[in-house]
């Protein structure tokens, strides 16, 4: 069967052109501009071009998948549209678009509309794209803070208000840490983003942070929302002794300081490396090739030298119950993906697949039925 798609042939044709231009320069890619492993790579792309919808976190990532795509299957494209989670799950469910990015897995509802949207079959969580977040602040003079989980869910919920209190001073002996007044901003609108952070304070201070889902719930009259993670970066931008959460890429981007997190074992900085040893480390709650990640493994991980607040996004595919076309291209822009360069992805603020993870990813994708 054929599902209806939106194929938004004008609309979201800046994709598909993306996928024709390298990241940041006009020129065109050619095969010889990929990495060793896509060049070998050999892939039945089908006749299809590709249509997903959804995370806003991934976008940047999407971008260099589609390039490649573009390039690996000439005359195909790879449309995706930044949406938000919700959007592009109710896109995927509704049978519009060929897979949804999403930063959190299904839940029971989705999974049985998605059940019923793959001819009866079960749709996979496949976890693709890994962004760290950043803990980003501006305070001129102050190069290096650490911060601990307790201390970045006590400045949320309003218990620390000043640059230079103690519980932030004993983290950061011998700086010279200034009495500026903290400013906090926080997502206003609903956002994986925000979900995955409060799971990740939840866990990570054993639920001293009892907030949850895609609404910032900060303590009251606490901090100052902004839409988008453009809205709170520029915010923290313009605002001395200002603080945020974001995607990692947008803060790097803009020059902002990162601090490093002190999980109990030192203070680790956001690094590809160290955001790595917290994908390694993660592990798989779903069955069999339903990639579903245990959160858990990932921000309650402490040990040395791991930076856990990495966040997810899953791609969500059909097992099984696709045309046979259209599987063969959505096999083959996911096989594309999972081998995406290392040097585009950490520039566009991501963490490549650690080859163990990667393997996992492969499997599941391999085993989507053409």
């Amino acid at each position: 069967m054929h599902f209806g798609r939106h194929r938004f042939a004008l609309g979201f044709l800046a994709v598909g052109v993306l996928a024709l231009t390298s990241c940041g320069t006009d020129r065109n890619v050619t095969t010889a501009d990929l990495n060793t492993e896509l060049r070998q790579l050999e892939v039945d792309c089908g006749d299809a071009s590709v249509v997903a919808e959804g995370s806003s976190a991934q976008k940047n990532a999407m971008d260099v998948f589609a390039r490649d795509f573009g390039v690996k299957c000439e005359g195909r494209q790879l449309n995706y549209t930044a949406s938000g989670s919700g959007k592009g799950i109710s896109a995927f469910t509704a049978g519009q678009v060929d897979f949804a990015g999403s930063d959190e897995a299904l839940n029971s509802a989705e999974a049985a509309k998605a059940r019923k949207r793959c001819e009866g079959n079960p749709a996979w969580n496949i976890p693709m794209v890994f962004g760290p977040l950043a803990i980003t602040y501006n305070l001129p003079g102050v190069d290096d803070l650490n911060l601990s989980p307790e201390t970045i869910a006590k400045i949320y919920q309003g218990e620390i208000t000043r640059w230079n209190d103690p519980a932030i001073q004993r983290l950061n002996q011998g700086a010279d840490l200034p009495g500026t007044e903290i400013v906090p901003f926080y997502r206003s609108d609903e956002s994986g983003t925000s979900a995955n952070f409060q799971e990740y304070l939840s866990i990570a201070t054993h639920g001293m942070w009892n907030g949850s889902g895609k609404t910032f719930r900060p303590g009251s009259g606490v901090g100052q929302g902004r839409a988008g993670t453009d809205g709170v970066t520029s915010s923290v931008e313009q605002t001395e002794g200002g603080i945020a959460y974001a995607a990692w890429a947008f803060p790097k981007n803009a020059g902002l300081g990162i601090a490093a997190i002190d999980s109990g074992n030192g203070p680790v900085e956001l690094t590809s490396r160290s955001a790595g040893k917290a994908i390694d480390g993660a592990e798989i709650a779903g069955t069999g090739h339903d990639l579903r990640l245990n959160l858990e493994s990932i921000y309650g991980n402490d040990s040395p030298g791991v930076y856990p607040l990495v966040l997810a996004t899953y791609e969500v595919v059909c097992s099984a119950g696709y045309d046979k076309q259209t599987a063969k291209s959505v096999t083959a822009a996911l096989r594309i993906a999972a081998h995406a360069g290392q040097e585009n992805l950490e520039q566009a603020g991501y963490v490549p697949l650690p080859p163990k993870f990667r393997e996992k990813v492969l499997d599941a994708v391999e085993a989507i039925r053409t």
